[in-house]
């Protein structure tokens, strides 16, 4: 009995008791951790270039982790699974093959338990330590996995830094490499500014010569004029003074050479001969005018009046407005894009060039083709009716003008002498003169009776994109890509006027019916307005920002057109500046005419031509 109680005594206050586990924090090398919080991130700093230190960094990381974990994860309670502790000494005797100790615990437990003497009340639980090792056992383990795991991230991030190291190098070595080249590119326009700063002087030194010997071209031109009405009025006088007897001795001495000298003295002061020595005059200048070819034709006067400025005035009275314009009929042209339009001198007839390589006369309003040909290598890009109304010009990509004869139904004559391809064609008002415009930057002057260039206009510093003379005049109105437009002589072949205004490429120009007015557009879709007789802006008119391709005044010239590239075309009063929108096209809009009776044409990139009555 006393065996029995020493083992109860035992069991209940012997090693077998266990009331708390613990695990100390401090590990067997005695390290000291420091606690990392979550939110800190971790970033690459410049200093840290070295790989190593990066990687120990990153491990050092990773363990402070772990152990931060394994310390938080034992300071957790540990479930609890109770266990009375008869039944704890009862398993552990029997796991130990005590059997005959278990025989003597188990009468003296029931005895005393009979008895009442065993106060069941103080006795406590035993929590399973089995079970809690268990699951120590399974989180060192996770722990393990996770651990891995950061080992092998530190190794792809150390490989990364790798990386982005010899990305960050190549980058700055290029950075060197451009900001070496940035700084050599500065040092060479310091020098080419000072370079271009010595020419100044002289540049505007010989644009003062320039405009001098412009002036004086001028002046010598009217004089010229001004001689040769002389001439004919002292013609006519001497005819007339032929009746009169008194006056024959003067005749008499008006034929003889030597007083015929001191009847011109004009001449002997250096006065110019008459016009048909201009061109030996300027053949340095132009090889096209080295010799005068028999064939060559003459420029009419200057003084000519347009005959048509009666009906003109009479179209005044009637005020359109752009509100009445709507469509009336459209059909398909070509099977590419139309690039211009012309209107026949006098019949309902209209022309059309393609970039199809062909050219149509339709009629209108009903759109019946009338005529057809092709005989350019290229697209064309406009075409122009001559004033008699039996010929028509084209130009073309291939760089030539060619002149279509309807009667018979081909070409009759090719010009070519343009290095790139040509924009525009226009025919004088006598009808012996075209001219033509190119991507070279030039103009030129064509005889059809010689069938040769009379004259090259060069001025323009980049390409030519329109050309049309004023009507019943020598005046040549050009526009080019330079942002300008200018004013020529075509008997001379010098520019009399340069208009300056635009801030981009300038698409078309052209005058108003009474010629005092030049409309212009450029390729930001800004349209102005120019005052020929004082060389000035007037109007300026922003309807972009899409290009402006082409701009034409109505018979009347109260209104105007523009055809704008986003498929709509622009009408602008000119007195009041209204600007409205007709639109109808499915593509850009290239060319814009107005008809005899006021009517819009309008034809565009989708190949269709549109009539607005």
């Amino acid at each position: 009995m006393a065996a029995r109680n020493e083992v109860a005594e035992e069991s209940v206050d012997g090693p077998y008791y266990l009331e708390k586990v613990l695990i100390p924090e401090d590990s067997e090398d005695d390290y000291k951790y420091e606690e990392v919080s979550v939110d800190d991130d971790f970033s690459i700093t410049e200093g840290e270039e070295d790989l190593e230190t990066t990687v120990k960094s990153l491990q050092a990381r990773i363990d402070n982790e772990c152990t931060t974990q394994r310390v938080i994860s034992a300071r957790q309670p540990v479930p609890k699974i109770p266990e009375v502790v008869d039944d704890f000494l009862r398993n552990y005797l029997v796991k130990m093959g005590m059997a005959r100790t278990l025989d003597c615990f188990q009468t003296e437990w029931f005895e005393m338990l009979q008895k009442g003497s065993l106060k069941t009340g103080q006795m406590e639980l035993i929590p399973d330590a089995y079970t809690h090792n268990q699951l120590l056992d399974n989180e060192l383990k996770s722990v393990k996995i996770e651990r891995d795991s950061y080992k092998q991230a530190a190794f792809e991030a150390g490989e990364t830094i790798v990386k982005l190291q010899r990305e960050r190098d190549f980058h700055r070595m290029q950075h060197k490499r451009v900001v070496q080249e940035k700084n050599r590119l500065v040092e060479d326009i310091q020098k080419l500014k000072k370079h271009y700063a010595s020419y100044e002087p002289a540049l505007r030194q010989i644009n003062e010569k320039y405009q001098t010997a412009l002036r004086q071209k001028m002046l010598v031109s009217l004089e010229r004029d001004r001689a040769f009405s002389q001439v004919q009025n002292l013609d006519s006088t001497f005819h007339n003074a032929q009746s009169t007897p008194g006056t024959r001795t003067t005749l008499k001495a008006a034929n003889h050479p030597q007083e015929r000298k001191k009847i011109q003295p004009s001449q002997e002061k250096g006065t110019h001969p008459p016009c048909d020595n201009i061109a030996s005059h300027d053949a340095m200048k132009d090889p096209n005018k080295c010799t005068k070819h028999p064939k060559d034709s003459e420029f009419p006067a200057s003084t000519r009046v347009n005959p048509y400025l009666p009906q003109i005035k009479a179209l005044s009275s009637h005020n359109i407005k752009s509100s009445n314009f709507s469509l009336s009929k459209s059909f398909k042209a070509h099977t590419m894009a139309v690039s211009c339009l012309a209107l026949h001198p006098r019949k309902m007839i209209v022309a059309s060039s393609s970039d199809d390589q062909l050219w149509k006369l339709w009629g209108i309003p009903e759109g019946e083709m009338i005529m057809t040909a092709e005989g350019h290598t290229d697209w064309l890009s406009s075409c122009s009716f001559h004033p008699s109304g039996g010929y028509l010009g084209t130009t073309s990509g291939d760089s030539t003008v060619k002149i279509w004869d309807f009667a018979q139904g081909r070409c009759v004559l090719s010009l070519e002498g343009h290095i790139h391809a040509t924009w525009s064609c226009s025919f004088h008002s006598c009808g012996d003169f075209v001219a033509s415009c190119s991507m070279d930057n030039t103009a030129k002057v064509w005889d059809l009776n010689s069938e040769r260039c009379r004259c090259t206009l060069r001025g323009h510093v980049d390409s030519v994109n329109s050309i049309s003379f004023l009507p019943f005049s020598n005046i040549l109105l050009t526009c080019s890509a330079d942002k300008t437009l200018s004013l020529w002589d075509a008997r001379a072949g010098l520019c009399a006027q340069t208009f300056y205004g635009h801030n981009h490429s300038c698409n078309y120009a052209t005058f108003n019916v009474t010629g005092d007015t030049i409309a212009s557009c450029d390729s930001f879709g800004v349209i102005k307005l120019w005052d020929v007789r004082n060389v000035s802006a007037m109007v300026t008119i922003d309807t972009g920002p899409h290009p402006s391709n082409q701009v034409a005044f109505s018979p009347n010239g109260q209104m105007l057109a523009v055809a704008s590239n986003d498929g709509s075309v622009k009408l602008v009063e000119v007195a009041s500046l209204h600007l409205s929108s007709l639109s109808g096209h499915d593509d850009a809009v290239q060319s814009v005419i107005f008809e005899h009776t006021g009517c819009l044409l309008s034809a565009g990139s989708d190949g269709a031509i549109l009539i607005w009555s």
